[in-house]
């Protein structure tokens, strides 16, 4: 047994090494750092994963890849078999009290610690998972269902009207009904930098830091605007450490990883990747469509599909714009106006505003095309030829992928710019590419590499 369990734990040991070999150190500390060999059973090899999330993640994003390394690493057919422990669910922790301010109603579930407010309709069951945040959703419902314990902290980065703060509202909401008593901040750096500056000048220091680390949950919004302010950040370094040491969760948005905030504390850059690190991207067209019906029928509006798919065609980097273009569609029905009135004319008299901002920011398939071709050093013509070499037909493939994320155009639109395919050839090439960065991490950094030279050059 014990020279069975040796050579587990050195094979297990070898496709780790693999594994943070190909793929980048966030995504291998989030996803497999963590994970332990138990054994052998055959031809598999048993893991733990440290929660239910990091098996569902593993097994569903990375099943090819691992199978892959398992077998090189064995030197012939094998695979594994990952699962998580199965253990109770903890209870609440009791609250402890804390004094409340005499003004504050005993019945307030959550603590505001500045004007910034928890939206009612910031709720797990409002928010559209898809692809481009369904790791950000999971580790936040993760967290919200052990706070404290689970991914500690929680950091989640994006542009900005993506969902991050909709995801922190949630975590808030999932965490109160199941506890009612717990004890939450949430509050943006710049609130919490400001209120630090107000204690000092008042000589409340004492009250300031009870008010920040005596409690359950911590929710900090924008934390890159810590960058450059040494004594908040100072400050919020013992915070930390005090929220962490207690078991206490804490969750920090912000538009960038930690380790691209200029001016930030190498310390607390270390601590933020202490837990998980999770990426919201701009939602595809599809998940578009499902906020736009999400959010019309929240507010008891049915839209036509066409009036849906010409809004997510034409709004495509914006969770909040697309919210607002429901708003304002909802009030031009107030007015006395019916819902089958409102087509594609209409949005686009009401919408006149939005949709000229929304197209002065907007990507075309030729930039994306041209910046692909120049990047895998291909003629430009070939992204609409019938030419069909391996280099090509994947360069072509990755620009179609491309199109899907930044242009907001249909399928229908993308296939018409690239030589008149049809859609079904932009489903299949936008799968192939998720599925080539799944299992092959130079091409992740590439189209990664696009993603991001792209959208920072837009007209």
């Amino acid at each position: 047994m014990a020279l069975s369990s040796d050579i587990s734990t050195s094979l297990w040991q070898t496709v780790k090494a693999e594994l943070r070999k190909h793929l980048p150190n966030s995504e291998y500390m989030n996803w497999f750092d963590g994970i332990t060999c138990t054994g052998l059973d055959g031809d598999d090899l048993l893991l733990l994963a440290p929660s239910d999330f990091v098996e569902l993640w593993v097994n569903k994003n990375f099943q090819d890849l691992l199978t892959r390394f398992v077998t090189l690493a064995a030197g012939r057919k094998m695979g594994y078999r990952l699962s998580a422990p199965q253990v109770e669910r903890r209870l609440p922790e009791p609250a402890v009290t804390v004094p409340r301010a005499v003004a504050e109603a005993p019945s307030r579930r959550v603590e505001v610690a500045m004007p910034a407010a928890i939206k009612a309709s910031n709720t797990f069951e409002n928010f559209i998972v898809g692809p481009e945040n369904e790791m950000a959703h999971g580790a936040s419902l993760a967290v919200s269902n052990d706070p404290g314990h689970v991914y500690n902290p929680l950091f989640i980065y994006g542009a900005t009207g993506l969902g991050k703060t909709h995801l922190m509202h949630a975590v808030a909401h999932s965490v109160i009904r199941r506890n009612s008593q717990a004890r939450i901040v949430y509050v943006s750096s710049e609130a919490f930098t400001n209120d630090y500056i107000g204690a000092l000048q008042e000589g409340t220091i004492a009250q300031f830091r009870r008010r920040y680390r005596e409690i359950d949950v911590l929710l900090i919004d924008d934390i890159h605007f810590l960058a450059g302010k040494e004594s908040t950040q100072e400050e919020f370094f013992h915070t930390f450490n005090e929220l962490h040491n207690c078991h206490k969760q804490i969750v920090l948005t912000s538009d960038r990883p930690a380790s691209e905030i200029a001016k930030l504390q190498e310390r607390l850059v270390s601590r933020f990747s202490w837990g998980m690190t999770a990426d919201i991207k701009a939602p595809g067209l599809e998940t578009r469509m499902a906020i736009l019906r999400k959010k019309a029928g929240v507010r008891g509006i049915a839209l036509a599909n066409d009036v849906i798919e010409f809004l997510a065609a034409r709004i495509a980097r914006n969770v909040r714009n697309l919210e607002g273009a429901v708003l304002r569609i909802a009030g031009y029905i107030q007015l006395g106006n019916s819902a089958e009135s409102v087509t594609i004319g209409t949005v686009e008299h009401v919408l006149q505003d939005v949709l000229l901002e929304e197209a002065a920011n907007q990507l075309n398939p030729e930039m994306v095309q041209r910046k692909v071709a120049e990047y895998y050093r291909i003629n430009f013509a070939d992204m609409t030829s019938k030419r069909r070499t391996a280099s090509i037909a994947f360069a072509r493939q990755v620009a179609m992928y491309l199109c899907t994320q930044l242009t907001g155009l249909s399928l229908v639109a993308i296939g018409d710019a690239f030589g008149g395919r049809d859609h079904g050839t932009v489903i299949h090439a936008r799968k192939t590419v998720e599925g080539q960065m799944e299992v092959d991490s130079n091409v992740k950094r590439a189209v990664e590499y696009l993603l991001v030279q792209i959208s920072s050059h837009r007209p």
